[in-house]
């Protein structure tokens, strides 16, 4: 049978799998293999467990239904090289309201591992050791938290494993505490490269281009979440992994953003359907140094696939021509441009951070950029004490994401036309004079204004 002594690791690796603290947290920078490391832990132990004939019980909570999957099947690729029987099994499994898919490898009724998507729910019922996966993005970390430390009570370990997300989330808590209760560890990148992880750290490092971004997923820094327009665990609260899927579309009326940029910045348009009272992302295109012919193609087939009931536009600068175009070719009722005064930042911003707030937003799951460019937006006072929105830019963009993201918010909740066709009233109806039709409205259509859909 193999054991950990036979497989190649590097140092930083090694003395996290010997460390066998019954509590353990690793702050660990991207890519370099803490889910490999504690994966292999598991499967040592409960390899062992067939060997000693003792109980080898794990309980992996993942951020989501698709990382419970691929973190088992790491797991189960580690179980296979100690050439141990195993079945492979998959459920749904109920939590009052919700239905969560359930993925398990079983070795004996003693001896097994079940993964599930993290909720204080599913943290509930089990009594094993317990791994949690990237726990400072896991929705309602102290909630999970407050469920989940009884079912270590009777002895079991805990091992969790998380890159930095700001200070507001239980993981910051733990790993920052001055109880000895806890073995630490710290990997940066720069940490795995001197133990030998061939990595090209410069290459990374401009490919990256976001020194925020940099300083956080890769070199295990907090950064600080006072100014931050959108804290991480605000941000995280609303990731779907359903969100973000043009396929999911369900044919009803959509929202869309558009923040406008040719040259240095990105070109962006967020896709919001209204699905009962949530607002789920449905793309987000992106493009950059892109011609306006381009611009114009990609708007084109949105309006094409999606029933659009509001595109709202940044008109600031060069945004007036493409604003008047956008209205002639999809209607005057249909284009809304925003010129971004003060004021009216601060409206968009305020409107979308309450739908952040109220969770009336999905938006796509794992996406760093898309969570560092939520996360860049910044409230500062200006000298008169004029709230004022900043945020810095380099290669991954202006919180081009996010003004779109707000832009399409706003065009959900403000003024939004609906459309409804009564029949025409009879020439001799007085009613028929009372007023014509718009250039860009049939007669018989007839227009309100408040939340709707054609």
């Amino acid at each position: 049978m193999t054991s950990i002594r036979d497989i190649a690791l590097y140092g930083y690796q090694r003395r996290w799998i010997a460390d066998r603290s019954r509590f353990k947290i690793g702050m660990w920078s991207r890519q370099v293999g803490k889910t490999f490391s504690t994966t292999l832990e598991m499967a040592d132990d409960m390899a062992g467990g067939v060997v000693e004939a003792r109980p080898a019980k794990w309980l992996m909570l993942s951020r989501g239904e698709r990382q419970s999957k691929e973190n088992l099947r790491q797991l189960i690729a580690h179980i296979k090289g100690y050439d141990v029987a195993f079945r492979e099994l998959e459920a749904d499994v109920s939590f009052g309201d919700e239905v969560y898919k359930s993925y398990e490898v079983r070795i004996a009724d003693d001896i097994w591992c079940l993964a599930l998507p993290a909720s204080p729910d599913t943290a509930r019922g089990y009594s094993a050791n317990v791994y949690l996966d990237e726990f400072a993005i896991h929705k309602d970390s102290r909630e999970i938290w407050g469920a989940l430390f009884p079912v270590t009570s009777a002895g079991f370990k805990l091992r969790i494993t998380s890159t930095a997300k700001g200070k507001a989330n239980k993981f910051h808590e733990l790993m920052t505490s001055a109880d000895g209760r806890w073995s630490r560890h710290t990997v940066t990148i720069h940490d795995a490269v001197r133990d030998g992880l061939p990595r090209d750290v410069d290459e990374m490092r401009e490919g990256l281009a976001d020194e925020d971004l940099w300083a956080q997923e890769y070199e295990c820094q907090w950064l600080d979440e006072a100014s931050a327009w959108l804290p991480y665990d605000l941000i995280t609260a609303v990731e779907d992994e359903k969100a973000g899927r043009p396929e999911l579309y369900q044919g009803g009326p959509c929202y869309l953003g558009n923040d406008i940029a040719a040259r240095n910045d990105l070109w962006v348009t967020w896709v919001l359907e209204e699905v009962g009272d949530v607002l789920w992302t449905r793309e987000v295109r992106i493009l950059k140094r892109a011609k306006f012919a381009e611009h114009d193609a990609v708007m084109d087939e949105l309006f094409g696939r999606y029933r659009v009931a509001r595109l709202s536009m940044d008109q600031t600068g060069m945004g007036e021509k493409p604003v008047e175009d956008a209205k002639r070719r999809y209607g005057e009722s249909r284009v809304e441009g925003v010129l971004f005064t003060p004021g009216n930042k601060l409206v968009l911003a305020t409107a979308g951070k309450q739908a952040f707030e109220d969770r009336r937003i999905r938006i796509p799951a794992g996406d760093i950029r898309l969570r560092a460019d939520l996360h860049k937006l910044k409230k500062i006072l200006g000298p008169t004490g004029t709230p004022r929105f900043v945020a810095d830019s380099d290669a991954g963009g202006h919180a081009d994401r996010a003004w779109s993201c707000f832009l399409a918010v706003n065009g959900a909740t403000d003024n939004v036309p609906s459309y409804a066709y009564d029949s025409a009233p009879p020439k001799s109806d007085p009613r028929f004079h009372e007023r014509a039709p718009e250039d860009d409205e049939p007669a018989g259509l007839r227009r309100s204004f408040g939340r709707g859909a054609y």
